[in-house]
């Protein structure tokens, strides 16, 4: 099966100048580019392709280490530019042994256009091809766009790369961490184990009967799953974080109203519930504007080409 080479397109309000010293100067690239965290240029000898050095850290202290070369700059009498790269990397660990691609500067009225295409060999045989196929490729693809969209930002807001991204990675730990807490309080104390004092309490609240006060825990318990899953998808993190805000004080309110005692317990709800509203308020204006790889072009139609 024929793999498709990874294709991203963004429009950026920009002069040329400045996009292609923001994505030509190894210090400014590293500081937008996900897929890099380091790059060093090596001393260039005359009539040879500019070689450097690129390291990308994946984390627990460890990295890839590659080099790479500009195999040519082309600059059109349109005004459009492309520059080619050659990379690859002789770490047995890294996925990506050798690959192949180009990026290009296209004027289009009073935006850029900034889009690359790019192709690579992997290590590993047919399990290397099955594990690229399945996660390494799509997720390169997303980072890529993610970095086109932060480049963006910058280039047109001068919202720094590093805010961009403290901001986008902070929003999403935050949005895991509500998605835990909701399904487990929604799955173990009111599904699994369904426990007496949520029980007691919706009873006391609603001046119900047991069955009536059980019923109700349980529907509870599979709506606050279903609001904790919502956490995940890739939605307006804002809206979330606003009914939080709006949630959080109601839920104190009914807690003290259903139990009082709840005021002098050692693991109060209303701490709990204290700490999740100001961590809302937190994401609230943390998820603001967020970068975003939907907003690249992901697709080229009719191109065929291939690089290795």
């Amino acid at each position: 099966m024929k793999r498709k080479p990874i294709y991203v397109e963004i429009l950026i309000g920009s002069d040329m100048e400045k996009l292609w010293n923001a994505t030509q100067t190894p210090d400014l690239h590293s500081s937008w580019d996900l897929r890099f965290s380091s790059i060093t240029y090596l001393p260039k000898k005359e009539n040879e392709p500019q070689h450097f050095l690129y390291k990308t850290n994946i984390g627990f202290g460890q990295s890839v280490q590659g080099w790479g070369k500009s195999a040519g700059t082309f600059h059109a009498e349109d005004g459009s530019r492309t520059s080619s790269l050659h990379f690859g990397t002789d770490q047995k660990m890294s996925l990506i042994k050798e690959g192949k691609g180009y990026w290009k500067y296209i004027q289009k009225q009073d935006k850029l256009a900034f889009l690359t295409q790019y192709d690579y060999k992997v290590n590993f045989g047919r399990l290397g091809t099955f594990c690229d196929g399945m996660i390494f490729r799509p997720l390169i693809g997303w980072a890529t766009a993610l970095s086109f969209d932060v480049l963006k930002r910058w280039l047109e807001k001068n919202e720094a790369p590093a805010s961009q991204y403290l901001r986008f990675f902070s929003t999403w730990l935050i949005s895991f961490l509500f998605f835990f807490i909701w399904t487990y309080h929604g799955t173990v104390p009111k599904l699994l184990f369904q426990q007496p004092e949520e029980v007691s309490m919706t009873q006391n609240l609603l001046s119900i009967s047991v069955r009536q006060a059980s019923s109700i825990v349980s529907a509870v318990g599979i709506a606050e799953i279903l609001f904790g899953l919502l956490w995940l998808f890739p939605i307006n993190k804002r809206r979330l974080f606003g009914v939080q805000i709006m949630a959080f004080p109601l839920l104190s309110l009914s807690a003290v109203l259903a139990e009082p005692a709840n005021l002098v317990h050692p693991f109060s709800p209303i701490t709990f519930n204290a700490a999740l509203f100001i961590l809302s308020i937190i994401g609230f204006f943390q998820s603001r504007d967020l970068p975003t790889a939907s907003s690249c072009k992901r697709k080229r139609l009719g191109d065929n080409d291939v690089y290795l």
